[in-house]
């Protein structure tokens, strides 16, 4: 291990559907995360730190994981927003 790396540097493979893959891509981007992907290719991400990884899975999930879904984690979430200030 080399003392003087402050980061990280991990290329991970993401198995995204084409269509899916793009709009990954574009997000990632605008969070500025390094990431690659070419016409037929899978994407490629660069993680840097544990704020990168939290980034990407978020990313990740809010294209993958059906709406309703994810309305029914967002309700929860105010549930236990609004117990915590009663």
């Amino acid at each position: 291990m080399n003392p003087s790396r402050s980061k990280l540097e991990v290329g991970q493979v993401i198995e995204i559907e084409p269509v899916d893959r793009w709009q990954v891509y574009h997000r990632l981007q605008e969070l500025s995360i390094r990431s690659w992907c070419g016409t037929n290719q899978p994407l490629t991400v660069q993680i840097d730190d544990v704020a990168g990884a939290i980034q990407l899975w978020s990313v990740v999930r809010q294209i993958k994981t059906p709406r309703r879904d994810l309305a029914s984690w967002l309700e929860c979430c105010w549930q236990l927003r609004s117990e915590q200030n009663n």
